[in-house]
């Protein structure tokens, strides 16, 4: 494993799991309220994804997209059914989703609209187009120059969206709910006033939900919070259950101005991965699935205010469904250290955020026993909070 490049810290070699659980090669039990930073939105080992794998796999593991699979088709056909009328470009990740999307934009604008907005604290992904609409100078800065002709607003404040979008501007990229950027939701006001600010000065709107989309929230979609419609739509990380898999929707209405040639993935659509996600959404559909995860985030957040009643040093929590952000006076590293002392896993989602993704199949037992891990992790054990 030494062979890896560095560019991860890591110590952990995870050897199984079963839903929100996880097994280490030494025999360790951790549960797990990062979920692959998202992607694993069933859990580990869910029968209805891994049957799935299993019966595609006998049959095709690849084709290229210079044919149609089965596969691919129906997952195109069911996302767009489950969304809005759209043609879907499918890929392997949210950062080639995000790219997608920035070239369709520009196509559908035309050689005046070259511009994009983005917000203050987005996180986009690391390729160039991507990491050019993501906030975080750290990330952007080693590897300029970036794409051209990017505005970054304030969040949350439609005064500046409206003095940013001008008649050059392709796209305003919004993640309808920051993940990398703090667990912050957008607001409904501040989505709809985004969404009336593009079609009144014809750019596009493009709802970011790699991280947010497919039941997170508990809707499937999160933009459906605010009742908008997007003009393109990013998918990725849970969407394949675990295997590579990012989707663009374009509104059907505008699919006309991308033409053969214009875009590819060679992996993109990959059978395997479409019959994977064909069951994610299955699964996510099927009756009670999504007001389960509302419920279990109703919990999650009930007892996430009352640490913050209990414990001066969390400031605020913020988050939508099964997507929380704790927001620390001091660093929130020691937190997630000191929650995997307790075998518990979680994330940061920048310095002074902890960012919690259960699985959408967690139990209330276990979320009942996460947060008996952080209380105890903010009454002074290892890890506490500005420690």
């Amino acid at each position: 494993m030494n062979a890896l490049l560095g560019v991860y810290e890591r110590d952990l070699t995870f050897v199984s799991g079963r839903g929100a659980s996880l097994q280490t090669d030494d025999g360790r039990e951790f549960l797990d309220f990062a979920a692959g930073v998202g992607v694993n939105g069933l859990g580990h080992g869910h029968k209805a994804v891994v049957k799935a794998i299993r019966e595609q796999a006998g049959k095709l593991v690849h084709l290229s997209n210079l044919y149609h699979s089965q596969p691919a088709a129906r997952l195109a056909e069911r996302l767009s059914a489950l969304s809005f009328p759209s043609r879907v470009f499918l890929c392997n990740s949210g950062t080639e989703a995000v790219e997608a999307a920035l070239k369709f934009s520009r196509r559908v604008g035309g050689p005046e609209r070259t511009e994009f907005v983005a917000f203050e604290r987005g996180f986009h992904g690391r390729s160039l187009g991507a990491l050019s609409i993501t906030w975080n100078a750290k990330y952007r800065e080693p590897f300029g120059p970036l794409v051209p002709g990017v505005r970054f607003c304030p969040w949350d404040d439609l005064a500046a969206a409206a003095e940013a979008i001008t008649e050059r501007t392709a796209a305003v990229v919004v993640e309808t709910v920051q993940g990398e950027g703090g667990v912050r939701p957008a607001s409904p006001a501040f989505l709809q006033g985004l969404r009336e600010l593009c079609t009144a000065r014809g750019a596009l709107l493009v709802a970011e939900e790699v991280q947010c989309g497919l039941g997170r929230t508990g809707r499937l979609f999160a933009y459906e919070h605010a009742g908008i419609t997007p003009d393109l739509l990013t998918l990725a990380k849970p969407l394949g259950g675990g295997l590579p898999m990012g989707a663009v929707l374009l509104r059907e209405d505008l699919a006309a101005a991308i033409h053969v040639g214009d875009h590819g993935s060679t992996f993109g659509g990959n059978p395997v991965a479409a019959a994977a996600a064909l069951a994610v959404l299955d699964t996510l559909t099927a009756p009670g699935f999504l007001d389960g995860v509302a419920r279990r985030g109703e919990q999650l957040f009930r007892g996430l205010r009352a640490l913050k009643r209990k414990h001066a040093q969390v400031v605020d929590v913020r988050g939508l469904g099964l997507m929380a952000g704790v927001q620390f006076e001091g660093a929130s590293g020691p937190v997630v250290k000191g929650l995997r002392e307790q075998g518990v896993l979680a994330t940061k989602a920048g310095d002074d955020v902890l960012r919690l993704l259960p699985p959408l199949v967690v139990k209330p037992g276990q979320v009942k026993a996460m947060l008996a891990a952080l209380d105890a992790v903010l009454s002074g054990g290892a890890g506490a909070a500005g420690a």
